[in-house]
């Protein structure tokens, strides 16, 4: 398989390993912006004793801290331009001089007194699935300012804006917002390479090794759902069958293994251009982590992750458990991957809004959790 619409410059740039931090549409402007009497990261004072991390390195670190905080973890991203991590820390009392925000210091991560504890943040997600459960909207937790970040697109009108904005309002004060999409939320179904299937067009995620030894690949559930069995080429012989499909709720996955057993199947990314990157690992996303997104209809995107755990409420049904990010997709990228430029997988892509135009926001099912949960390995053997 090969893709078939990537244009050579954006081959060349991703041969080379290079990635551009694509604007952060999804934040509001003042998304990096601290809070009243906390420290945002931005003074040397705080930072001096911090390590400089690598993007790979980082979940490693968050979740090692989150797992040693325990109530008083708020969440955590990772600053790409300093190659640091900054850690929120709810500690009673406030200030940056207690034993959780020393914890954090001594493990060479930056800390930051925040409002509001991932307890308080979590129980916030839990009233908008309850009361706000409104197709076209999606929220998760937003380290960078400590608050549920709410997207609502653009049929989100009249009775069910009312009724998202009130169960906002209803959270308190600086616990959560609203933002505004320019576009409308849907799974990126149709057409990484392209597969087709039932009519229906998407991108292969990541090639990886099931329980039983045999070769198979990864895309997206909504795909997995809409056919059994899907192609190289459209209208083609079937090269691989649906074993395991969720779509929706508590994820967007699917596991397809091939028909013929011998059927090569390495662990990279076709890029384009014959050129091809070596997927070695799977990983865990970071917010601010910095991915690149490869799909048969757009081709190759680069951006940041904004977002852990997002729920998004698709016309088709509730999604959760998802990584948000700024990366544009369109139609036909549903499933392709989501990586690093060291080779690492972290994604699939499901779906979001807008366009690789004028941009927008686009969700991914993790790569751990789906092979966690179908019982496959990836990376070479």
């Amino acid at each position: 398989m090969s893709h078939r619409r990537i244009s050579k410059s954006k081959a060349v740039l991703a041969g080379a390993g290079a990635v551009g931090v694509a604007a952060a549409a999804i934040l509001l402007p003042n998304a990096n912006a601290s809070q009243s009497g906390t420290d945002d990261g931005a003074g040397d004072g705080p930072r001096q004793n911090a390590k400089t991390v690598s993007a790979a390195s980082a979940p490693e670190l968050v979740a090692r801290l989150s797992s040693q905080l325990g109530e008083e973890y708020a969440g955590a991203y990772y600053d790409a331009q300093k190659k640091q991590v900054v850690v929120n820390v709810a500690e009673a009392g406030g200030g940056d001089g207690g034993e959780s925000a020393a914890r954090v210091r001594d493990a060479g991560a930056v800390a930051r007194s925040v409002q509001n504890s991932m307890g308080e943040l979590r129980s916030a997600t839990g009233t908008l699935s309850r009361d706000a459960t409104i197709p076209g909207t999606a929220w998760a937790v937003d380290p960078r300012t400590n608050q549920i970040l709410v997207t609502a697109d653009t049929t989100v009108t009249g009775e069910r804006w009312d009724t998202l904005e009130s169960t906002v309002r209803s959270l308190g004060d600086g616990v959560a917002r609203i933002q505004k999409s320019a576009g409308e939320f849907k799974p990126f179904l149709e057409g990484g390479d392209a597969i087709f299937g039932g009519g229906a067009r998407c991108s292969m995620g990541f090639n990886v090794t099931t329980q039983d030894g045999t070769p198979g690949f990864l895309t997206a559930g909504h795909c997995g759902v809409a056919a059994e069995q899907w192609s190289e080429d459209q209208n083609g012989a079937p090269v691989g069958t649906v074993q395991a499909a969720t779509f929706p709720g508590d994820g967007d996955f699917a596991l397809l293994t091939y028909d013929d057993p011998a059927t090569e199947a390495p662990s990279e990314v076709d890029v384009g251009d014959g050129r091809t990157v070596t997927i070695g690992q799977a990983g865990e996303a970071a917010v601010g982590l910095e991915v690149i997104r490869m799909g048969s209809t757009t081709g190759l995107a680069d951006g940041s992750v904004t977002g852990l755990g997002a729920t998004v409420n698709y016309a088709e049904g509730s999604v959760s458990g998802l990584i948000q990010t700024n990366v544009c997709a369109e139609p036909g990228d549903s499933g392709g991957p989501l990586f690093t430029a060291d080779g690492t997988a972290i994604g699939l892509t499901s779906g979001g809004s807008g366009d690789c135009t004028s941009g927008g926001e686009t969700f991914f099912q993790p790569v751990s959790t789906t092979l966690a949960a179908v019982g496959a390995e990836i990376g070479s053997p």
